[in-house]
């Protein structure tokens, strides 16, 4: 496809997570192209900070920025991330090109006593890194105990399985890429918790310039997934939450038409603030901006502001959570 091109490299986080979906996307380019790809763990800041919760780390890209120096200087030709923890504003010269259909968006449970949100008994642990399940799991039940979970997934998974915590709440996405679906023992409908924006979707960042990997990305793109992300993504930018800040929204396309719910929470659960969209598939811009106004009107505004007066600064442009 381009004579100046012989070989291309794909830089990735080294988690067994990121490596599949480095792997994945390294098969769909090779068949593309007949290239050989080769991938480049490079360890981001996100991963060398393994004793401080997240929402309290601070600073953009947590999981990107190293990648992305890397993608700039040339020296890989693209880079693999997990939408979720990518930030909304990147940088100069760099762009999401591509972003293959997204798998399960749901968050999900792994116990090993088999305990629901539901069924949890008072004073239950749950495990999770994230303030935006923290939110709503404490407006569902605020009579459990949350307990900050770190490290890779498979460690996470067998804290619940072990008894170390009673539940641990992953995405859905990470577990089933990985083929341990069979360990997920509960998946959180919608209506109790609204997913983290990108969660499920994989993102190919690349040089803005580099019109031979625009010609590969435009190949592997879904639709209807850059639709959906692209909105949720609109409401993360416009809200400016991160980690920080207990922000979830979730867009998906029925009968033509893009549906979108989000949440703005306080991190006590004391206060959910909910909306939902119905908006132009075609326009998915204003979509997002139209979710951001419901929930704006409802109070968003004031509820963030007292989650960053309270030593939680949203500098921040992501949800993190380890991918998960």
């Amino acid at each position: 496809m381009a004579a100046d091109r012989t070989r291309l490299t794909i830089g990735t986080r080294g988690s067994k997570l990121a490596l599949w979906q480095s792997n994945y996307i390294k098969d769909r380019i090779e068949a593309l192209t007949g290239l050989p790809v080769d991938i480049k763990i490079i360890k981001t800041t996100g991963d060398k900070i393994l004793d401080v919760p997240l929402a309290k780390v601070g600073g953009k890209g947590l999981f990107t920025k190293e990648i992305e120096v890397e993608l700039e200087a040339g020296t890989v030709d693209l880079a693999v991330h997990s939408m979720k923890d990518v930030p909304t504003e990147l940088p100069e010269g760099l762009v999401i090109a591509a972003m293959p259909a997204r798998v399960d968006p749901r968050d999900a449970i792994v116990s090993g006593a088999g305990y629901t949100l539901d069924t949890l008994p008072a004073g239950g642990r749950v495990g999770t890194s994230s303030l935006r399940r923290v939110a709503q799991v404490r407006s569902l039940r605020p009579d459990v105990e949350i307990v900050d979970v770190r490290g890779n997934l498979d460690t996470r998974m067998r804290k619940a399985e072990t008894g170390e915590v009673d539940v641990v709440i992953l995405a859905a996405a990470g577990i089933t890429r990985m083929g341990w679906a069979d360990r997920i023992t509960h998946y959180i409908a919608g209506d109790q918790m609204v997913s983290a924006v990108g969660q499920g979707a994989i993102g190919i960042e690349i040089r803005e310039d580099d019109e031979f990997m625009q010609g590969v990305c435009a190949k592997i793109a879904d639709p209807a997934t850059v639709t959906c992300v692209t909105a949720e993504r609109v409401v993360m930018r416009t809200l400016e939450g991160g980690c920080q800040v207990p922000i979830g929204a979730y867009a998906r396309i029925e009968d033509g038409a893009l549906v979108m719910d989000g949440i703005v929470g306080s991190v006590d659960g004391a206060t959910i603030l909910r909306a939902s969209i119905t908006g132009d598939a075609a326009d998915p811009v204003a979509a997002g901006h139209a979710l951001t106004d419901k929930l704006l009107a409802l109070g968003a505004a004031e509820i963030l502001a007292a989650v960053r007066s309270a030593n939680v600064t949203p500098e921040s442009a992501v949800d993190p959570t380890l991918e998960t």
